[in-house]
């Protein structure tokens, strides 16, 4: 069994801090790190176990950590832009790599982390080696509206509330109105993350449930229709909107076999 080393850092930005996670493998063996960028009510906790068995599975580092206003970074008072995507690639996450000392890495993002991960590669050409995206949206469909209007309605109860203090403390009621007030927004109507995608020039694997309550196959599809031949899609039979945590082997079995494809085509165009 791989052992790991857990280490945690607390990074400035502009006087908020940023709360990181990192998993390492005690013998290194990879070089490139996977960062994973959580999802609209997520965090670093909220990945559970998946950052530590992915390091011990692949014998990689793993980077998480908290968006600003979320788990145990700084908290927000106002409610982020409708521009949020783009602004996290262009302005936090460049701190967050040279914080870090990343060079090369590879994403891994759920939900609106996917989004994100979308607009970083879109962004690092040449540094970006991989991207996964999970349950990401590309776009605003009627379906995804329906689940949030959903999850509005189930978070009403005060119980579910606090499930979401137990990660996000005192924040829990800011992360779920910067969720929700910002999908249902009628500004944000026309988003999408057409453009970055088709910027994206690294391997591109699109996982997603079949059964996802946010999303249709239309999202995997269009991903494959903007980025091309580089990208594939694979959708898990029975699988909803947490993958990594409803059949965590079967996102393992596909991360692996497409990052050695990948490196296969990369040994062979070299």
């Amino acid at each position: 069994m791989t052992q790991i080393k857990i280490d945690t850092k607390n990074i400035d930005m502009i006087g908020r801090k940023i709360f990181v996670k990192i998993w390492e493998p005690a013998e290194k063996v990879c070089e490139v790190p996977i960062v994973l960028l959580h999802d609209s009510l997520g965090s670093v906790e909220q990945w559970r176990d998946f950052p530590a068995n992915l390091c011990k599975r692949l014998n990689r580092k793993i980077i998480a950590y908290d968006r600003v206003g979320y788990g145990r970074s700084s908290e927000l008072k106002d409610l982020p832009s409708i521009n949020f995507v783009t602004n996290e690639a262009e302005s936090t996450f460049p701190v967050l790599k040279n914080a870090l000392n990343i060079q090369n890495f590879i994403l891994f993002g759920h939900s609106m982390g996917g989004a994100i991960a979308a607009e970083i590669a879109a962004r690092h050409p040449k540094q970006c080696r991989t991207l996964f995206l999970e349950a990401a949206p590309v776009f605003v469909e009627s379906k995804t509206l329906e689940g949030i209007r959903a999850a509005q309605t189930v978070f009403e109860d005060r119980d579910q509330l606090d499930r979401l203090r137990k990660y996000h403390g005192e924040k829990a009621e800011w992360v779920l109105s910067a969720r929700t007030d910002i999908w249902l927004s009628p500004f944000f109507k026309d988003w999408n993350i057409f453009n970055a995608l088709k910027h994206v020039s690294c391997p591109v694997l699109a996982i997603y449930g079949s059964k996802d309550e946010y999303s249709s196959e239309a999202f995997p599809e269009e991903i494959c229709k903007k980025v091309g031949r580089r990208a594939e899609k694979v959708v898990l039979k029975g699988r909803g909107h947490f993958p990594h945590r409803e059949d965590e082997i079967s996102v393992f079995e596909n991360v692996e076999k497409f990052l050695g494809k990948t490196s296969v085509r990369r040994r062979v165009s070299a």
